[in-house]
């Protein structure tokens, strides 16, 4: 280059730079005129921060912080969707049972969310509200024979044993990192290019011409590809789930499999997609669903899948693994139904009013941060105890039969030996709390807290809530070993004591026990591996299961154009869009689930709460619990841990219910005020307390 050129291309890159400036002007200008009438929309009474955001081109986040007046009321926090406010992954997700119409997705089993690290860090600080929350209102039984009308089952739908085999679909297991294939004893190394689901399907069909039916993702997160592009990671999985495929179109669902369309979730999502002018159908989901790995090759979880069907075939010989847990759990438990004698007719469906009662007032796994000065600001310690495979010791017992309403007056009548025996049966109660005048302790009871279906346990002194509860809660209240509160019954609902789930938790118990030994006595260290994770998917089955039974309302899925977006629905929730199309869900009411039985899932919620708080240990005529630590030592419960400032020596025996210690951390440590500061020092603990022992 002469002088002369390089004089020449000087001025052409200034020629450059004035156009850039221009267009940043441009879209400065732009960008203030659509910010503008985003808040003159937004002054209109109706206005909808979903309904904003795809005409804007903004995220539903960027509409609230424009106009903080649009911001939900409520956050949807056990549903798997997250209303689009500026608070996104660390809500925490609970996933959720619903089928639907085309493209309805069958969201996973509810459970409780025990590790829900977030995935990305948060994006912009939620945006204030202007005044205080109030906290949610739980329902009432209505009054009057119209209450009394909710107290039968819904016609024409039970629980039953199939009489059908279920049907094994053709699995593979693919690392999108690495490109390795297992199918059965054969292993392929594929070339995924960016991991995108059509580079996922023509790599997977090309090397298996006769094709599978469902693909496991062991590593890789594909999904999450593309998630710098999008503010939550939701909608970087919705755009990878709904990207389009040549060839292939979104499963509609078949025959007795009413799984239809995608289920978008910020960890394991699952893609239902349809070969088009075809029968040709596949799933693309995450071995997440079964249990964490930690490096395991796709030879490992192979092995682990295959040990866990043939631990499962010793107590059912028509065993099949579905998608997930909660349809492995769910379809295993319908296998255990009588087939004569009691209950041969099958477990009758609750009605409808009373199932949305249980939803609402019935709630999961207690979480709960106690920061200073509850405790000290500085920790001698940190210590965490993990109730072993919780759920499977509070399947003994659940409700059956027709329920029936103890009204106050009612409850009142009875004698005391009565009362308590209503109370320790399996009942859902109404209740009015007061917390004793000299307590010094956690809170015992779960009340209503600020945020749809949030919970608080109140544990000042005096302090009076009215709420809901189960019986196995409010007798731990009643008899705990420090101070009785003092409880009102203002209504309730009652059940006969019956054994639905017992048959199917004592096969998976066994399963569990005979997996659990494989994995310690195993010489192979691949073997002994697939046997633990095999131990772990047990596990997922049985809590996942139980989870299913609870029912959330189904939310359907579908999809608009950009140019028709005033067709989306108004009651919907937009979860995603691109150039082309609008993807969105909405609230559909409660499908005819013959399994919907959410009066178990709350029976045993229920129990392993009071469990968490007070549990005897029969053979060793001890007490467990946190109400069996001095006052101010505990820190956090976590669904089924207990982190304490304190060891204890609470028997451990490798059964169902007892407390395993997972981690020490000694100290000082600065007490944690989020959940993420607890979760950091747990890893370190659990990381310290290894080290120990390999030492």
């Amino acid at each position: 280059m002469d002088a002369q050129s390089y004089s020449a291309a000087l001025a052409e890159l200034r020629t450059v730079r004035d156009a850039i400036k221009k267009a940043r002007a441009e879209l400065t200008r732009l960008e203030s005129d659509r910010d503008r009438r985003v808040v003159q929309l937004a002054a209109y009474e109706k206005a909808k921060a979903e309904r904003i955001a795809p005409a804007s081109g903004l995220s539903v986040a960027d509409v609230v912080t424009l106009a903080p007046a649009l911001a939900p009321d409520r956050l949807a926090a056990d549903s798997d969707i997250a209303l689009r406010r500026p608070v996104p992954e660390e809500i925490k997700e609970q996933a959720t049972d619903a089928t639907g119409p085309t493209p309805a997705p069958q969201p996973e089993a509810a459970a409780p969310a025990k590790s829900t690290e977030p995935l990305r860090p948060a994006s912009p600080a939620p945006v204030p509200p202007a005044e205080p929350q109030a906290p949610h209102k739980l329902p009432a039984i209505a009054e009057g024979a119209a209450g009394d009308a909710w107290f039968t089952h819904t016609a024409g739908l039970a629980s039953t044993r199939p009489n059908f085999t279920q049907q094994a679909r053709s699995t593979v297991f693919l690392d999108t990192t690495t490109g390795i294939l297992v199918h059965r004893d054969q292993t392929h190394h594929l070339d995924l290019g960016g991991a995108s689901a059509a580079e996922i399907l023509t790599a997977v069909f090309h090397t298996l011409p006769h094709g599978v039916e469902r693909i496991y993702i062991t590593a890789g997160a594909p999904w999450h590809r593309d998630a710098d592009r999008y503010p939550y990671l939701r909608d970087t999985v919705a755009a990878w789930l709904n990207a389009p495929i040549p060839g292939w179109r979104t499963d509609t669902g078949r025959g007795r499999d009413r799984m239809a369309g995608h289920f978008v979730h910020a960890r394991n999502p699952v893609g239902r997609y349809q070969r088009d002018n075809s029968d040709s159908h596949v799933e693309i989901r995450s071995v997440g669903e079964w249990f964490d790995l930690d490096g395991d090759s796709p030879h490992t979880v192979r092995d682990a899948f295959v040990l866990l069907w043939q631990a499962l075939r010793r107590h059912w010989d028509d065993a099949v693994l579905m998608g997930s847990p909660s349809q492995t759990g769910r379809d295993l438990w319908t296998r255990t139904i009588p087939q004569r004698g009691q209950h041969s007719e099958g477990f009758p469906v609750l009605s409808e009013e009373l199932r949305g009662l249980l939803h609402a007032t019935a709630g999961q796994g207690r979480n709960e941060l106690l920061a200073p000065p509850r405790v000290p600001e500085q920790l001698p310690q940190l210590v965490e105890y993990d109730r072993t495979f919780a759920y499977a010791k509070h399947t003994w017992k659940s409700p059956v039969g027709t329920p029936r309403r103890i009204t106050a007056r009612t409850f009142a009548a009875w004698s005391e030996k009565e009362q308590m025996r209503a109370l320790y049966g399996c009942g859902h109660w109404q209740i009015r709390v007061t917390v004793p005048d000299t307590w010094n302790h956690v809170g015992l009871l779960p009340a209503p807290a600020p945020g749809d279906r949030a919970w608080h346990y109140p544990a000042t002194p005096h302090a009076t809530f009215t709420t809901w509860a189960g019986g196995p809660e409010i007798h731990a209240a009643l008899t705990n070993p420090i101070q009785p509160w003092k409880i009102e019954i203002l209504d309730g609902i009652l059940w006969e004591d019956g054994k639905p789930l017992d048959d199917w938790a004592r096969k998976l118990k066994e399963t569990w026990t005979n997996l659990s030994a494989q994995a310690h006595f195993q010489g192979d260290p691949q073997q002994a591996r697939a046997a633990h994770l095999a131990s772990r998917a047990v596990r997922s089955i049985l809590l996942y299961g139980i989870g299913s039974f609870a029912q959330r309302p189904r939310l359907v899925t579908g999809t608009t154009p950009r140019h028709l977006e005033r067709d989306v629905p108004p009651d919907a929730e937009i979860i995603g869009f691109n150039e082309e199309l609008i993807t969105w869900q909405k609230p559909s009411g409660f499908a005819r689930d013959p399994n919907a039985h959410p009066e178990w899932a709350a029976a045993i919620w229920s129990a392993a709460r009071a469990a968490l708080l007070t549990q005897r240990h029969r053979d060793d005529d001890t007490y467990a619990g946190a109400l069996h630590t001095p006052p101010g030592t505990v820190v956090a419960f976590r669904t089924d841990a207990l982190y304490l400032t304190q060891p204890r020596t609470w028997p451990y025996h490798h059964q169902p219910g007892d407390y395993l210690l997972r981690g020490h951390l000694a100290g000082p440590l600065t007490a944690p005020t989020t959940e993420e500061e607890l979760l950091t020092l747990r890893d370190a603990g659990r990381a310290a307390l290894t080290a120990e022992r390999e030492a």
